[in-house]
């Protein structure tokens, strides 16, 4: 990608968070960029393009996980590899507030939520995320079961949803608190208490 259009859609993205979908206007965006009408419009023609391409370029990778990556042989080693992928992927990730210093901030949810309701492929996309994600905790729960890691009358499913659940609450619930940084070692504590009793 060329400077000239990632400079559109990080200018774009700062005036999403600051606002929202709805509140931006294209002249706002255009003259945020500095760019002439002719320059920016060989790139974007409307708000709803410029919008969706800012969501696959900032959010395709922080929503997309592989999870045959993660261990296939012990559920507590599959779920530290799933916190130290979540970790990397927000180190590396191009998405910081205007003062470059935090990650993500409840702004984001709210753009998410627009996304999740303007874009089709965008929430086809993340539901089928979801369905990955409690297919791949789900098989190794199993294994985990069968390998005599964890001993639970729990069924596998509401397991695998425990710790999905429990991870994603305690995530939005350090967000909501301005405190995404400690929202890793949070889960964390969850999943290690909870596995704790999963053993027993």
């Amino acid at each position: 990608m060329n400077d000239s259009k990632e400079h559109i859609l990080t200018t774009s993205l700062n005036l999403f968070l600051q606002k929202n979908f709805k509140e931006v206007t294209m002249k706002e965006i255009v003259e945020k960029t500095g760019l002439s009408k002719g320059a920016f419009y060989h790139y974007f023609s409307s708000k709803e393009q410029v919008f969706e391409e800012v969501m696959s370029h900032f959010y395709a990778d922080l929503i997309i996980t592989d999870y045959s990556k993660f261990s296939q042989t012990s559920l507590v080693q599959f779920y530290n590899d799933s916190l130290n992928e979540k970790k990397k992927k927000f180190n590396s990730s191009k998405i910081r507030d205007a003062h470059e210093k935090k990650v993500f901030t409840s702004n984001h949810y709210f753009l998410i939520f627009d996304a999740m309701k303007m874009l089709p492929d965008f929430k086809k996309q993340r539901a089928q995320q979801q369905k990955d994600e409690l297919k791949a905790w789900i098989k190794i729960i199993r294994i985990a079961k069968k390998n005599r890691e964890i001993n639970s009358q729990i069924n596998d499913e509401q397991i695998a949803k425990l710790f999905i659940f429990s991870s994603k609450g305690a995530g939005l619930n350090c967000i909501m608190a301005d405190d995404f940084e400690n929202s890793k070692k949070e889960i964390k504590t969850l999943w290690d208490n909870l596995y704790k009793e999963l053993k027993k």
